[in-house]
């Protein structure tokens, strides 16, 4: 009865995730004219993720990795997205709180781990916490290089705050940053991204 109980609330969880497709990004997909959403989003970095671990600058646990990343935005089902270069893009209480209502769906001990790996992924102090960090700000770049910088021009973002922003990338990789900063900056020219 005890296994019953649990795969009920493992259940509830995944059909509460049902929500997160219905959660805009302000980034349309390559080619599409609609926006992303931040299920499709979470898929798409823990592929990104997986293909990219063994050029990591430091050792990482795919499958923690993976795992951060595919949690990390569940908390927008309660919160919605928060545009990167927005202001009030961090959020960590009412997002923590969001966390911890979501992860309380899961049976004892599923649901106090995945908060705890939600938190190390915020808290951003461990090589897999960093590496998938990184890997949550290339998606959004890649995605801009590929259709025509849309929500970069869209929000009047400039190279600085592209950079600035996305710095954390380098801890996954310096020479992936490095080529990430020109493809940036050769971009920028090409569609008229202020510099400053």
């Amino acid at each position: 009865m005890q296994q019953i109980a649990e795969f009920k609330a493992i259940i509830a969880f995944i059909v509460e995730l049902e929500k997160l497709k219905n959660v805009e990004r302000r980034i349309k997909p390559a080619g599409l004219s609609r926006f992303e959403n931040s299920a499709e989003h979470s898929w798409q970095i823990a592929l990104l993720a997986l293909t990219l671990s063994r050029y990591a600058s430091q050792s990482v646990n795919e499958l923690k990795v993976v795992t951060m990343l595919l949690l990390h935005d569940v908390v927008e089902i309660d919160t919605g997205d928060k545009f990167a270069y927005d202001a009030n893009h961090d959020d960590y209480a009412n997002e923590h709180a969001a966390a911890v209502r979501l992860f309380a769906l899961l049976p004892a001990p599923l649901g106090d781990e995945f908060l705890a790996l939600w938190e190390e992924f915020e808290e951003a102090k461990s090589p897999e916490a960093q590496f998938a960090k990184a890997i949550d700000r290339l998606m959004p770049i890649l995605q801009n290089l590929q259709n025509g910088c849309q929500s970069w021009l869209s929000h009047n973002v400039s190279v600085k705050q592209i950079l600035s922003k996305n710095a954390a990338i380098e801890k996954a990789n310096p020479a992936l940053w490095a080529w990430v900063k020109e493809q940036v900056m050769e971009k920028a020219l090409a569609v008229g991204l202020d510099i400053e």
